[in-house]
């Protein structure tokens, strides 16, 4: 079976490589984005679509499989928030070969994102410019549609606040807007198993934040009123010191609902350098997703599991393109993995092949999980 899986994997990837993604490079990223969707969509609302979808993506091992926060995930690779910001994808991701997927970034209010462009490609870096901000349809929209649905993966509900041209600066105005949106996902009968709590978005308007202690203490507060049913997860920046970064895990650890963290979001820093100079010299406004994030969001999955323990379960979110890649953030801390840059370079089937090179590097190492490789790399450092 895993020799058949192994050649239908080399020949898809062979097809989308030297096929499809030409073809798909060559054409506006935002309306590629659409269309893929609107066809995953199409795919998913179908038995018979579904069944040929597992036919030619799904792959199973039960060594990949975990129990995270009283949640069964089949394995540890899901769809990070910022690609199935319209909610079309719950239905067909699993049989992709998804262990889970976040929707979203879903707002309070609707937001028809920034300006254009607000996509783009830097090949050479393995990178994607990002500018949307938060195009959402809004709470309300994303609860009626997602209502109707039952989900056989693990689905989140990634809640940042609304958007808009307007300077938002008034703090207060940022937690109602959030706590608004909690609310309506707590009323809502929606069958999602998380939150992310998106915090870390670089390409908002208005200088509201919630990075520094007192601002982030403010907000957890508010949220920690609601009472709210589910694990939630803080979707972290990159960009900060590590000073400041253990200063927001610092206050993140009071609160008992707040059940783990995300490292990281997207790459700010134009000097990195995993970018091709005459790539990010003539990239457009917006920040950085692939290889640029890697090793900052790998550092910080490795810095929060040594000085947190297990207080926080880690979702590891950047750069991730190779079994190799999935298995350091694991190594490093994190239960759980999330990705979209790598499956758009390396196609759909980079699903499969990671989850099969994670099963071939656990039982290299002797493990019989790959709950045993969590945090290894810090628990070796700290034996010896």
């Amino acid at each position: 079976m895993n020799i058949i899986i192994a050649i239908r994997n080399y020949i898809i990837g062979f097809f989308y490589r030297n096929v499809f993604k030409p073809i798909c490079f060559s054409q506006d990223p935002e309306i590629v984005h659409d269309k893929f969707t609107s066809v995953g969509e199409f795919l998913g609302s179908h038995r018979f679509t579904k069944f040929v979808v597992k036919c030619l993506f799904l792959y199973k091992n039960k060594m990949l499989a975990q129990n995270v926060c009283d949640i069964n995930f089949y394995n540890p690779i899901g769809l990070s928030a910022g690609f199935d910001y319209e909610a079309k994808l719950t239905q067909i991701l699993s049989d992709m070969g998804f262990g889970f997927h976040t929707v979203g970034t879903i707002t309070h209010l609707p937001y028809e994102g920034n300006p254009k462009p607000r996509l783009g490609r830097l090949p050479k870096s393995q990178s994607l410019l990002v500018n949307k901000g938060f195009k959402s349809s809004g709470a309300k929209a994303g609860i009626k549609k997602l209502e109707k649905l039952n989900f056989k993966n693990p689905i989140g509900i990634s809640i940042g606040r609304t958007n808009g041209n307007e300077d938002v600066t008034i703090q207060s105005q940022a937690v109602n807007d959030i706590v608004s949106s909690f609310k309506l996902w707590e009323e809502s009968k929606v069958e999602h198993s998380y939150y992310e709590l998106n915090i870390s978005c670089p390409n908002l308007f208005g200088s509201a934040s919630f990075y520094s202690p007192q601002n982030l203490d403010e907000l957890l507060e508010a949220l920690f009123k609601l009472g709210i049913t589910k694990p939630v997860f803080i979707k972290m920046p990159i960009n900060e010191l590590d000073e400041s970064v253990l200063s927001m895990l610092k206050i993140a650890s009071k609160y008992n609902f707040i059940t783990g963290v995300i490292f990281g979001n997207l790459q700010k820093d134009r000097s990195d350098p995993s970018f091709v100079k005459e790539e990010i010299e003539t990239a457009t406004k917006g920040h950085f997703s692939g290889k640029p994030t890697f090793k900052r969001s790998t550092e910080l999955i490795r810095l929060t599991s040594k000085n947190f323990n297990k207080r926080f379960i880690i979702i590891g979110c950047g750069g991730i393109f190779t079994a190799k890649d999935a298995y350091e953030k694991i190594k490093a801390g994190a239960s759980l993995l999330q990705m979209i840059t790598g499956m758009i370079f390396n196609g759909p089937q980079s699903i499969s092949d990671i989850n099969r090179g994670l099963v071939k590097l656990i039982k290299k190492d002797g493990y019989a999980s790959v709950s045993e490789a969590v945090g290894v790399d810090n628990k070796n450092k700290f034996n010896n």
